[in-house]
């Protein structure tokens, strides 16, 4: 699937999910005009905080496909933009569910979606405030020099996408990670306190990833599993190259 349609589909979804909020508002203006006065209390209450709702998410839609269609960012909607689009991510899992969709595909779409609200933020930084943060599972199996905990012990072989990722990493001399699970790389993150991270993994991690550290950059790569999740997963290192010069500024380039 095409970055484009995986945005789209994002997007479509959340829009589903605000056809079904106005609904519910609809459903609430119903009670307002039945004859019990609980339900008209009830109704108006939800009216007010719908309505409310309704027009902050759809100022935060509008600006979110401005930015996903042009590439142009809405300075004052910039913050309704990004909390819209992590407001509605359940929402559009769930929409995505009802509907047969798979999860990782609506998943990409959200990381196809945050990165390009990253690229507009137009973000540099030095070497020393950049963290490649990647799975554990990029290693070669059966290789027997674990590196979660020194990655000076990978000897780049070239069996696996670990010994490409630290050459990159001491070329442009920015720190490489890898995590063994979510806990590790908030652990990570925490330590190291960097500005900006490329993050690899799976979908869901991802995701989960971008929701947990909303106040770092982060810019997210989908590992590929021809061998099936978490073993022996494979990473495009050119892309990873590629982001990593996006973000440098150009003197460490």
């Amino acid at each position: 699937m095409k970055a484009n349609s995986r945005k789209r589909l994002f997007l479509s979804l959340v829009l589903v999910g605000l056809v079904l909020t106005a609904v519910a508002m609809a459903f609430s203006w119903y009670l307002i005009r039945s004859d019990a006065p609980v339900g008209r209390w009830v109704g108006i209450t939800l009216v007010v905080f719908g309505v409310g709702f309704l027009v902050y998410a759809l100022a935060g839609l509008a600006s979110l496909t401005i930015s996903l269609l042009t590439g142009h960012n809405i300075a004052f909607l910039s913050k309704a933009r990004e909390q819209v689009a992590f407001a509605f991510l359940p929402v559009a899992l769930r929409v995505g569910g009802w509907l047969g969709l798979d999860k990782d595909k609506i998943r990409a779409s959200f990381i196809e979606v945050n990165n390009q609200l990253v690229n507009q933020r137009q973000v540099h930084t030095t070497p020393d405030q950049l963290l490649i943060l990647a799975p554990v599972c990029l290693q070669e199996a059966s290789c027997v020099r674990k590196v979660t905990h020194d990655i000076e012990n990978c000897r780049q072989c070239g069996r696996c996408p670990v010994g490409d990722l630290l050459r990159i990493s001491k070329h442009y001399g920015v720190h490489l990670a890898l995590a063994t699970g979510g806990t590790k790389a908030r652990q990570l993150l925490k330590e190291l306190r960097p500005q900006v991270v490329i993050a690899i993994a799976c979908e869901r991690d991802l995701v989960s990833g971008l929701q947990d550290a909303r106040s770092i950059v982060v810019k997210g790569i989908a590992n590929q599993r021809p061998n099936g999740p978490c073993f022996n997963t494979l990473v495009d290192i050119e892309e990873v190259e590629n982001t990593l010069q996006d973000f440098l500024t150009p003197e460490h380039i």
